[in-house]
């Protein structure tokens, strides 16, 4: 079966990379130069790691008509899987509070998706790293840093140094979708393919692997809103 890519083609590359979008697109970025017959090899030696790149469950199917979010009173944002109200407060307040509901001050309504962006990613680095180290000890692993990023293509990902890198949106997401995508990145660590021993690592820390996964799948896209 064909694979079907975009070529994105730019003089400052230097190496020729593949990427999978969170739609699944394949996007192949080249050094100008680069030919079609050679961009055409590489794709092919890669067919295996591509159709598993497509079919992770870390990837999403796109919503026909994505839901925004008004920035007014009334209106919900996501915290852990659930939504919270957000109240606009005239005064008191100099930055976003949360206490079961947003509390967000006035003068923050013209920037009000930076400064979710701020509190969130506040919140992820506050809570994330410490799933990290509890399902680390559990797994009997080490690993050198535990980073909140901000990643257009992974939830999480793992480096050469051992790093843990997890995406700041996920704090938006359920406690047992963190801990997925924390425990899948960790398990790298010890086994860097998806193989049957890879699963199994996974699976003494995560009873229903399907459940995240299907989770992903269907709201991995509202993770992406600003708010």
């Amino acid at each position: 079966m064909d694979l079907k890519y975009t070529i994105v083609r730019s003089p400052k590359r230097r190496k020729l990379t593949i990427t999978v979008e969170r739609d699944r697109s394949v996007v192949v970025h080249a050094p100008e130069n680069t030919s079609e017959e050679k961009i055409r090899q590489v794709v092919e030696a890669k067919r295996q790691w591509i159709h598993d790149k497509v079919h992770n469950s870390q990837k999403y199917t796109e919503l026909p008509h994505p839901p925004g979010k008004e920035m007014v009173n009334g209106e919900s944002a996501l915290y852990l899987g659930r939504n919270y109200r957000i109240e606009i407060v005239s005064d008191g307040l100099n930055e976003i509070k949360f206490a079961q509901k947003y509390l967000v001050p006035a003068d923050k309504t013209g920037v009000m998706k930076k400064a979710f962006r701020n509190w969130y990613i506040a919140r992820a680095k506050e809570k994330i790293p410490t799933r990290v180290r509890h399902h680390a000890r559990q797994l009997g692993v080490e690993y050198g840093k535990a980073k909140i990023v901000d990643n257009r293509y992974l939830w999480g990902s793992c480096t050469v140094n051992n790093n843990v890198n997890i995406n700041w949106r996920l704090i938006k997401a359920p406690v047992f979708v963190i801990d997925y995508v924390v425990v899948h990145e960790l398990a790298h660590l010890m086994e860097p393919n998806h193989t049957p021993r890879f699963w199994n690592i996974v699976k003494t820390q995560i009873n229903n692997v399907e459940k995240p996964r299907q989770w992903l799948k269907e709201n991995g896209q509202l993770l992406e809103q600003a708010i």
